[in-house]
């Protein structure tokens, strides 16, 4: 992948997570949550991490944002009054997210590994049968219990949503 094309998608998660922040619309901030996990897979597929990329477009953009919605949706949420914007608050905010860029910025430029290229891939990765596996002959029970608890919150969702009639 050019890095301009990781800059592009680097930069479309960073406004997009911004946007999550600052929208006072919850299903506004819900779909731009959407947009940032559309990059991060983008980011993955680069990485020549297909499966991951398309489990976080299955599992996270859909899935769980669904379950978002849902809950959004069920509890009527309605977006945050207009209020005073509190400037002491938001400058000091600004200030140590300043730093905190400096910091980072000083440490990257200090640090060996962040000049060097990573070298390439030597086979293309099989990652579906990779994981398959190690998740049925490994990590079968605590899948399993996975299984179960998503089950039942799905049951406790289910009977929450119902409403009593009377």
């Amino acid at each position: 992948m050019p890095s301009v094309l990781f800059w592009i998608f680097a930069a479309v998660m960073l406004v997009f997570g911004v946007l999550v922040v600052v929208n006072r619309n919850p299903v506004a901030s819900a779909l731009s949550l959407v947009v940032c996990f559309l990059g991060l897979s983008a980011l993955f597929m680069s990485l020549n991490a297909y499966f991951i990329g398309i489990i976080q477009v299955l599992v996270y953009a859909g899935a769980v944002m669904v379950l978002f919605l849902f809950i959004i949706m069920l509890l009527d949420l309605r977006a945050e009054e207009c209020r005073k914007m509190n400037w002491v608050a938001f400058a000091g905010s600004a200030l140590v997210a300043f730093c905190l860029l400096i910091q980072l910025l000083t440490v990257i430029g200090r640090t060996r590994i962040a000049h060097e290229h990573f070298p390439a891939l030597a086979a293309p990765v099989d990652d579906v049968r990779n994981i398959g596996q190690l998740l049925f002959s490994s990590y079968n029970l605590p899948l399993q219990v996975i299984a179960v608890l998503v089950l039942v919150a799905t049951i406790g969702v289910i009977i929450l949503s119902k409403r009593q009639l009377r």
